[in-house]
């Protein structure tokens, strides 16, 4: 057994590689899928990773286009020359199967991970260590990551995460036209929405609220405005995702949605909400990990399949970009890749960011542009750039009172629920702030004036 050679399929690769160079569509459907490590014979995996950079590029991938980038990377006679992708071509049975070469090529590639894992859990064994448990802790982990690596990721609808809680109704579809706008009236009106071909930062420090404000975005555009939302969600899974979503909608603490604690008048909220959101045309990438390649594959997959009208990326920081070892460069790929993705699509892009600690080190912690990581790239790229500001995550109410500037002012003017979306970098328009409520228990941003029997904190 040990002396066969690992699993392979050379003729899907190389069907793999031909439809890339007959079929513009073909890319779309397998970048997702591939990585050049996945094929077993180096001259695909190297025709292969150059189609991938010219399309990286925005160039068309043919045999004159691939030739001239593999001669230009030193390996065109290293793959057979012209002749090789000519070959390949007159080969190839139908470029119709492209995805389906792809599984059975990424197939392959797990089935020769396995044999390493495998050999590698032989050498523990062989190793006789004294803690057993250890050594099965390895060997699980060893299975386990093989597993958790295999998993191909791509877009799920949002009513497969919330049908857990109960069955969704029917509810009718209705075509949306215009700009899509925030759903927050003074954003709206200082941003005027968010407008085709740009790109959004929403940039904060952990905790603030970030993930939640982009929810809100995308909740607006797809219940409010019928809008084909996609969300790429790297740092929570789908399941969290959807019970945020749920409990903003539902408006009921989602601690007491995920312990099953909501009292009947609360379950028929929740029964609305999911009604709601099921019929809302929102679209959840969970992948952990993610390529700017992947991304924009997916994207425009999305786009041609079930159409797109807003893309949200959380967070910037979580997506790979180039490989590069300089991460402000490498920033500044992903930002460049998302604007152009916006302008190719003429969809709006929200992506997340991280702020860097300067706003805990100084008084008041209102962030600037400055505080961005990486914050060039991120600058430059970015149509507007809004952060999120709450005072009470800076200080105590207790702290509060006793400062100068409010000392003898009422308890009541704490700033408990309030935040502040400033819009500090707008290129089409004027800057400045905006004043909303924060309902943390519901993960829920939205106008005083959505509750005009309540005074403003």
């Amino acid at each position: 057994m040990f002396e066969q050679l690992p699993p392979h399929d050379i003729q899907a690769e190389e069907s793999v590689v031909a439809s890339l160079l007959v079929d513009d569509e073909a890319i779309f459907k397998i970048a997702p899928v591939l990585k050049p490590t996945d094929f077993f014979r180096e001259a695909n995996a190297w025709t292969y990773e150059a189609s991938l950079a010219l399309w990286e590029r925005n160039e068309a991938i043919n045999q004159v286009t691939v030739a001239h980038e593999l001669d230009r990377r030193g390996r065109l006679e290293d793959v057979g020359g012209l002749t090789f992708l000519s070959q390949l071509v007159t080969d190839l049975p139908t470029a119709i199967g492209a995805e389906h070469y792809a599984e059975i090529v990424k197939r392959d590639a797990v089935y020769r991970q396995l044999v390493g894992v495998a050999a590698t859990i032989a050498q523990i064994g062989y190793q006789g260590s004294a803690d057993l448990d250890l050594a099965l802790s390895k060997a699980e982990a060893l299975v386990y990551g093989l597993r958790s690596g295999e998993r191909l990721h791509d877009f799920i609808h949002i009513r497969q995460f919330l049908d857990p809680y109960l069955n969704p109704p029917d509810a009718g579809a209705a075509p949306y036209g215009g700009n899509l706008r925030t759903g927050l009236g003074e954003l709206d009106k200082l941003l005027g929405g968010l407008n085709p071909s740009d790109l959004f930062i929403v940039a904060a420090r952990t905790g603030v609220g970030k993930t939640s404000l982009m929810l809100n975005l995308a909740r607006n555009a797809a219940v409010g405005q019928h809008a084909h939302v996609a969300i790429f969600s790297l740092e929570m899974a789908g399941e969290q995702l959807a019970q945020r979503l749920l409990a903003a909608e539902a408006e009921v603490d989602s601690a007491r949605i995920r312990l099953g604690l909501h009292s009947e008048v609360e379950e028929a909220r929740i029964m609305r909400a999911h009604g709601v959101l099921s019929q809302a045309e929102i679209y959840v990438d969970d992948s952990a990990a993610l390529h700017i390649p992947e991304l924009r594959a997916k994207a425009m997959r999305l786009k041609r399949d079930e159409g797109l009208d807003l893309i949200v990326v959380d967070y910037l920081q979580l997506v790979h970009g180039s490989r590069s070892d300089n991460r402000v460069q490498e920033i500044g790929f992903i930002t460049r890749s998302l604007k152009e993705l916006a302008r190719e699509l003429d969809v709006p892009i929200i992506a997340g960011s991280q702020l860097s600690r300067a706003t805990d080190q100084r008084q008041p912690h209102i962030p600037m542009l400055s505080d961005l990581r990486e914050s060039g790239s991120i600058e430059q790229d970015a149509d507007v750039v809004l952060f999120i500001y709450r005072e009470e995550v800076y200080v105590s109410k207790d702290e509060w009172s006793i400062r100068s500037e409010n000392v003898g002012k009422p308890p009541g003017q704490f700033p408990a629920g309030k935040a502040q979306l400033i819009v500090a970098k707008h290129r089409n328009g004027p800057t400045g702030t905006v004043e909303v409520r924060f309902r943390d228990t519901i993960s829920k941003f939205e106008d005083f004036e959505q509750h005009p029997g309540e005074p403003p904190p």
